[in-house]
């Protein structure tokens, strides 16, 4: 069984707050479909990585055979952390988080605003195309960092929580050249429930 494209939770128009229903649909049905595609072709060659999640393949890259190696951590990673991305946010969401993430949010970073700031930063840092995540390190910590292209946390041994998409093809067609307009602008939509509960997986 090949990879599948998981369907979007809402319509194309709903996180319009923040982010424009052209790049939505553009995002998915265009570069999150060509990661699938492209990852699923890699792995014809050796079909018994089908039988893997895709989080298991991409924390230990090494047991890929080096001849598909950077197609899977490429692929794989855009088809990964674009799962993320998109389950990350809601029409219905935005705000401050509740519950253990919260709290653990406020006494890691000292406020919201502060936490929300770093993130703002790992973004806007991360020269040309990446990420910037909220990870949980193994003692159960929370850590602010970015990855370039598609890497994901797992390949550091980090828990992704929350992931920001800098590539340009994720604002462009609203942001044009102001990332920082767009990163300010995803605290209207993150969904504090999802992040909770991958803080807890």
């Amino acid at each position: 069984m090949s990879f599948t494209l998981p369907e979007l939770p809402y319509s194309f128009n709903a996180l319009e707050q923040a982010i424009d229903a052209q790049t939505v649909e553009i995002h998915y049905t265009k570069h999150h479909t060509a990661y699938l595609n492209n990852l699923n072709a890699a792995l014809e060659k050796y079909p018994q990585f089908f039988n893997h999640p895709i989080e298991h393949i991409l924390a230990d890259l090494n047991q890929v055979p080096e001849e598909i190696r950077t197609a899977v951590r490429n692929n794989g990673g855009g088809y990964y952390n674009h799962i993320l991305y998109w389950n990350g946010f809601s029409p219905d969401g935005g705000g401050e988080p509740k519950g253990k993430l919260g709290q653990l949010i406020e006494r890691t970073f000292g406020s919201f605003l502060s936490f929300s700031k770093e993130i703002e930063k790992a973004g806007m840092t991360r020269f040309g195309s990446g990420w910037a995540w909220l990870s949980r390190k193994s003692d159960g910590s929370l850590v602010i960092h970015s990855t370039p292209n598609q890497d994901t946390p797992l390949a550091e041994g980090l828990h992704p929580v929350i992931g920001v998409d800098v590539w340009e093809h994720a604002y462009y067609l609203r942001y044009q050249n102001r990332r920082a307009d767009y990163l300010g602008a995803i605290w209207k939509i993150i969904n504090w429930e999802e992040a909770e509960k991958r803080y807890l997986q």
